[in-house]
């Protein structure tokens, strides 16, 4: 698959003279990487329609059937794992360890989909209870029909996967419209699909590019329902304007995900952590590591952990395999990032490491905000780049509460030698790892998904996989009673017999 790697213009598709388009960009040196072209409203409305066809098809497969043809895709990307690394390195800036990583995780989840699917939703009998113990009752998960994915673009590969695997998976169709940033990228994934499955008569997974509008005319499509990952502020966009239709959406948005340490903690494995976490996919990461809480009577110990291990790091951006970080995918994001550190250091938060200075545009040095307020912008708003706040808290109590204050609430971690599931629980937050972070991203049967300005919704898991599907419920009856009690003609002791049994069973003072 070694054609897919340039992603240029022909491979594409020819654009015709004057028809709007748009370039995606080299973040790390702004070379040219593809020219797409801007699918019109039009244009998307008839994708969706020859999707629905599609999806005729897809789900009139067995589940073996879809499971041998998302597997040959799961082969297929294995096969141009360098290739798609590379696009990713240069679409996005990800360090091709970072971009390595990031795709075998999508492959483990493709085959954690599709091996799992008919085993979460096929049809099976619920128990009907007394009062209908004529009846059968059966369950079953209903494929939705054709599903809109919109892509991120910091991990433009693992996080639509998360949607677009299960979906199909699940019997659907998938229109999937990748970020303008990283469209390149998302045409790879679909390319490798239809080769995949060459003797296909539909193309079941549909591409669409374009910005804004382009997502806004899938949310108007008529699909039956859309994925969304991205911001807040962006995702309340896409559920306007899928509320004429009442499409229905799943909302996976940012957070500000905090970290707590526990004065028994490994110090030396939560700064490993806090630094991966934070500073990885230079920190451009929904659920990466932006607030540290860390007990008063290890902070200086931990401090001094941190900033040691960051010394140690690859800091020269570059391209060479030690690498640590690559540039901001997004310009607009460097603003944001500049911001919340001179904002951080206005109100008192003192620099251990980076700061205004290690912003350089495209990179961004890793940067260690020591006390910074809790009103500051550094840690109340997403900061997206590579940056982390510490601060010292009394005792677990009140590190708790403080990671709570946050309207967001994706991910979390938790460093403690005893009773760290007991602290995990406890905080607001749709995933948490225990000394460890992120943990259960990788952990394809785990739920992935978060409360509050952080979206709703869930991928991955079983979870992910009924997320696209609606619920079925059928009865039928097998024999007939002399006492049915939704009939007119009822026995006149039906509701005797009934009140008889509700005392029997629930009457009864204890």
């Amino acid at each position: 698959m070694s054609d897919q790697g340039s992603a240029d213009g022909a491979a594409v598709g020819v654009l015709e003279p004057g028809a709007p388009s748009f370039i995606s960009y080299d973040p790390a040196g702004g070379g040219e990487v593809a020219t797409f072209p801007e699918t019109s409203a039009e244009q998307v409305r008839a994708v969706v329609g020859e999707a629905r066809q599609a999806f005729a098809w897809w789900s009139g497969l067995t589940w073996a059937e879809r499971e041998q043809r998302l597997r040959k895709w799961a082969g297929a990307i294995t096969r141009g794992l360098d290739d798609l690394c590379e696009l990713m390195h240069r679409e996005n800036g990800k360090p091709r360890g970072d971009a390595f990583l990031e795709a075998f995780l999508a492959i483990e989840h493709i085959g954690w989909a599709a091996g799992h699917a008919r085993k979460v939703l096929h049809p099976r009998r619920v128990g009907t209870g007394l009062l209908m113990a004529n009846h059968a009752a059966t369950l079953e998960y209903q494929p939705l029909g054709v599903v809109g994915v919109i892509g991120p673009w910091n991990y433009p590969v693992f996080t639509p996967m998360g949607s677009i695997a299960y979906a199909l998976a699940a019997g659907n169709a998938v229109v999937f419209k990748p970020s303008e940033y990283t469209t390149a990228i998302g045409k790879w994934i679909v390319d490798a699909f239809d080769q995949a499955n060459p003797d296909a008569p539909h193309q079941v997974l549909r591409l669409i590019t374009g910005t804004g509008p382009t997502g806004a005319a899938l949310c108007e499509s008529g699909v039956d329902k859309i994925a969304f990952t991205g911001s807040a502020r962006t995702g309340r966009k896409v559920m306007a304007a899928c509320a004429p239709s009442l499409t229905p959406v799943l909302m996976e948005c940012g957070g500000k995900d905090a970290m707590i340490v526990a004065g028994d903690a490994d110090l030396a494995k939560a700064a490993d952590a806090a630094l991966w976490g934070a500073m990885s996919n230079a920190g451009q990461t929904c659920v990466g590591i932006e607030r540290v809480y860390v007990v008063d009577a290890v902070k200086d110990k931990f401090v001094t952990e941190l900033t040691a291990q960051i010394q140690k790091l690859a800091l020269a951006p570059g391209e060479g395999p030690d690498a640590a970080y690559g540039p901001m995918t997004m310009p607009s994001q460097i603003d944001v990032v500049r911001r919340h550190i001179d904002d951080a250091i206005a109100k008192g938060g003192t620099v251990v490491v980076g700061g205004s200075g290690a912003v350089r545009a495209p990179y961004v040095e890793p940067t260690v905000l020591l006390d910074t307020p809790e009103d500051s912008s550094a840690v109340r708003e997403e900061t997206f780049g590579p940056t982390i706040t510490v601060k010292g808290v009394r005792d677990v109590e009140e590190a708790i509460q403080l990671a709570n204050a946050t309207d967001y609430g994706l991910g979390a971690s938790v460093f403690a030698r005893r009773g760290g599931t007991a602290i995990a629980r406890r905080l607001r937050s749709g995933m948490t790892s225990v000394n460890a972070v992120i943990a259960f991203a990788g952990i394809p049967g785990l739920p992935f998904g978060g409360v509050g300005e952080s979206g709703f919704g869930r991928i991955h898991g079983a979870d992910g996989l009924r997320e696209f599907t609606r619920p079925k419920a059928i009865t039928r009856r097998r024999y007939s009673t002399p006492f049915e009690p939704a009939t007119f003609a009822r026995h006149p002791k039906t509701f005797t017999i009934m009140k008889k049994y509700a005392e029997t069973r629930y009457g009864r003072k204890k």
